[in-house]
């Protein structure tokens, strides 16, 4: 461990390039295949997402973070990240869900309004992840509420967060 923690510290990772940035976004333009006319009808033209932290490490959030920064930026997009769940088209939730959020995770599905999507950020609220069948936790998120796509990955890539939730939201629009 220490010496991940020593060349993670001294040693240089590479910086995403602008080819990955591109194939994830379909280029400088801020638009994506065939995303934006399949999803007017569903959502008119604009999708928030409401974040449910489900009892995660925190690592997913941070992941989630930097979507807003000016590499992903999301809001060019139309996709925006909301407090309130009544305001919100798309819950994202992160971690195993604990017992103590279950109750407010399936508050927070009942609170948002038709049509919502469901996606599960992560392997933890896929499956468990590393704490599956823990004492202290349900076996991810569909064990709570009915998900419609997952996010793979421990925690996955703000790139990858950003391609499955388009992927999933143009899906649904089908």
């Amino acid at each position: 461990m220490f010496r991940h923690i020593f060349l993670n510290f001294f040693c240089k990772k590479p910086a995403i390039g602008m080819d990955a940035i591109r194939a994830v976004t379909g280029g400088a333009t801020g638009e994506w295949a065939g995303g934006p006319a399949r999803l007017d009808a569903a959502f008119r033209r604009s999708i928030r997402i409401r974040q449910v932290d489900a009892g995660s490490c925190n690592a997913c959030e941070w992941e989630c973070t930097a979507l807003g920064n000016p590499i992903y930026d999301v809001s060019r997009f139309g996709i925006d990240f909301v407090a309130s769940p009544r305001h919100a088209d798309v819950i994202l939730v992160t971690g195993p869900v604990s017992l103590g959020m279950a109750g407010a995770l399936k508050k927070t599905y009942l609170a948002v309004p038709e049509p919502k999507i469901v996606i599960a950020c992560g392997d933890c609220a896929k499956d468990g992840g590393v704490y599956r069948d823990a004492y202290g936790v349900l076996d991810g998120a569909a064990s709570v509420v009915p998900v419609d796509g997952y996010i793979p990955g421990c925690p996955p890539s703000p790139a990858a967060i950003m391609k499955c939730i388009m992927d999933i939201l143009e899906s649904a629009a089908k």
